[in-house]
């Protein structure tokens, strides 16, 4: 229970200067964590803080910090699919946990439209956040020529479309993963191996897709027959399938861009009588917790982990926000392959 002033009011800087024995300025300089304090005026301002319960007003702070104490989540997406696909519950939940951790409070904006735009460029200019995570992964997408002109630190998810000149990103090894599950799926004796894609407007989409070339030599002509777009969606996933089984009846393998596709083609496979693995082996992509177990069979797949890139995106913003020298303006992290009962 917090102690209050001597007058009955809330605890004031004031009183916790009094109570530490230091001036005014030497307690706002603790509690704005300047270097310029002894460690004894810090363990005397700590111990006043403490004993008074004081709690600093979050807006004469930012006017002396200039930190508002908030980071911008910015998703370029229609709002169904942010909240109908269980990957963008896990991304907004791992940028909520990591950023509390930081004790910075998170901002949640989905820009889909023009109006949707302009509100978030009034919003990010208008010095209401310290800087913003954004996940803007299509091609014509504005977020990245938008954060081009703010002087507001950005941290990407994945690679924009655009020049990369300045930008700050953290990916995964997508091509290396595709390339992962492609090779396990050569490892097993399959033949004829197909690949559904996500939307080929993402780059994470392109690179699983070069990956899955790479690692069966496909011609231009083996691109067009043995692969389908499914729009990284459970429906397109199960028509993606069903076209491939249409065109390539003796298939005996295919890898599915995402997790939520994959659980797709399972329907589509299941429905046309195909058994799984014996007639087609399926390998997918995330290992994401709620789906990759849950699917019958159980899902091998190519793990992204989801919650350490954002960590790792919270960490590189919260290293530019405090101005330290960064080695490394992109960072890719590595996928590994989960093997379960589907391949």
């Amino acid at each position: 229970m917090s102690v209050q002033s001597h007058s009955g009011a809330r605890p004031t800087l004031e009183d916790v200067a009094a109570r530490a024995g230091v001036s005014r300025a030497t307690a706002s300089r603790v509690l704005n964590a300047s270097p310029r304090v002894s460690p004894e005026a810090h363990e005397a301002v700590t111990a006043a803080v403490l004993a008074l319960g004081y709690q600093p007003n979050q807006a004469a702070r930012a006017l002396v910090t200039r930190r508002t104490g908030a980071v911008a989540v910015v998703f370029s997406e229609p709002e169904p699919k942010i909240f109908d696909d269980p990957h963008f519950a896990w991304l907004i939940r791992s940028a909520a946990r990591s950023l509390a951790d930081a004790d910075v409070q998170m901002v949640l904006l989905l820009v889909h439209s023009p109006e949707d735009m302009a509100r978030a460029e009034r919003f990010l200019a208008g010095g209401h956040v310290d800087g913003a995570l954004m996940f803007a992964p299509h091609k014509g997408d504005q977020l990245p020529a938008l954060a081009r002109k703010l002087s507001l630190p950005v941290v990407y998810a994945g690679r924009p479309w655009g020049p990369l000149r300045g930008m700050h990103l953290v990916d995964h090894d997508n091509e290396g993963g595709g390339v992962l599950a492609t090779e396990h799926l050569i490892s097993l004796g399959r033949k004829r191996i197909a690949h559904v894609t996500g939307p080929l407007d993402e780059h994470s989409a392109m690179d699983r897709l070069a990956g899955w070339r790479s690692a069966t030599g496909a011609s231009d002509a083996d691109v067009e027959l043995l692969t389908e777009d499914g729009g990284f969606s459970r429906e397109g996933g199960k028509q993606a399938m069903a076209a491939l089984l249409a065109r390539v009846p003796d298939l005996d393998a295919v890898f599915v861009a995402s997790d939520l596709m994959a659980a797709g083609a399972l329907d589509a496979l299941r429905e046309a009588g195909k058994r799984v693995p014996e007639d087609v082996a399926v390998v997918g992509f995330d290992d994401h917790p709620m789906i990759a177990p849950h699917t019958v069979p159980p899902l091998t797949s190519v793990q992204q982990d989801t919650s350490n890139q954002v960590r790792h995106m919270v960490t590189h913003l919260m290293r530019l926000l405090r101005e330290e020298p960064i080695r490394a303006r992109r960072e890719v992290l590595p996928t590994v392959l989960v093997r379960r009962e589907s391949a």
